[in-house]
């Protein structure tokens, strides 16, 4: 018998959830992963903070001061840079072609066969880090840029292959097939009913990967791939901050510079492509 007086709404009685047992364990499980990785490293914390390695440090850091601004070194430098840039450049453009016509059989467009080969094709070149690449490039083609450019094309080529695969499948087929019904041969069809649905996306993709390329060609001069990593490398060997200083500086102004440009043009492409 209902005892609930007329007009009064009934609470419902809360339920208490139950545990997560699954997240704790996870939890669980990232700290002591975290704890073990600190006593395994055996990182002598007292030794890293104490006066006379703060005083070491503070020392290394003020070699760096004043930068060289010598009008000879500046222009050392902006060669460089100059050169960086065109490493990051020519190897984010060779990527975007390659990977272009990789992502095509990569989608599906030429049968499972094709499409098990471009991937695995895609797989390796992007898990193998760029790094590697520019080592290997190296011995290949010898110390410069040209090693450095083709140890960013093939990663890259590896990155941008799979998303743009990824936005052919997304797309819909039913603009494309229309034009098919229509009598449209295959190129055509692809090239006025899909390409233009990726496009925009593809581009805001490439951009994209030329800031992390501009970043990373900087470092590949570290392995001989030329740029103002070669640079740095050369002058932090031979004890010469000043002149590192200013190499640091040269990086941050390319890589705030391309970052700014792309971001630019990346904020005018998005919307028109919503």
């Amino acid at each position: 018998m209902n005892t609930t007086a007329p007009g009064t709404a009934q609470r419902a009685t809360p339920v208490a959830d139950r545990p997560c047992w699954a997240c704790a364990a996870l939890v669980a499980f990232l700290v002591i992963a975290v704890i073990t990785s600190f006593a395994y490293l055996a990182v002598d914390y007292r030794q890293l903070l104490s006066s006379e390695s703060l005083r070491l440090m503070a020392k290394f850091i003020a070699e760096f001061f004043p930068p060289d601004l010598s009008s000879a070194f500046l222009g050392k430098a902006a060669w460089g840079t100059l050169q960086t840039f065109a490493v990051a450049t020519v190897g984010t453009l060779l990527a975007v072609v390659a990977g272009g016509l990789l992502a095509l059989p990569a989608a599906g467009r030429f049968g499972g066969a094709a499409k098990l080969a471009a991937r695995f094709t895609l797989n390796f070149l992007r898990s193998v880090p760029e790094l590697v690449w520019a080592a290997l490039m190296v011995i290949a083609a010898g110390l410069g840029p040209f090693a450095g450019t083709l140890a960013l094309a093939l990663h890259t080529t590896g990155v941008l292959g799979r998303l743009y695969a990824e936005s052919l499948e997304n797309v819909p087929p039913l603009p494309e097939q229309a034009l098919r019904d229509a009598g449209s041969a295959r190129v055509p069809a692809f090239a006025y009913a899909t390409l233009p649905l990726v496009t925009t996306q593809g581009v805001a993709y490439a951009l994209y990967r030329l800031e992390m390329n501009i970043r990373m060609a900087a470092v590949l001069g570290f392995v001989g791939a030329g740029g103002l990593g070669q640079m740095l490398y050369f002058h932090l060997s031979i004890f010469q901050q000043a002149q590192a200083a200013t190499l640091l500086i040269a990086m941050f102004i390319l890589v705030f510079a391309v970052d700014s440009f792309s971001a630019f043009v990346r904020g005018r492409l998005l919307p028109a492509h919503a």
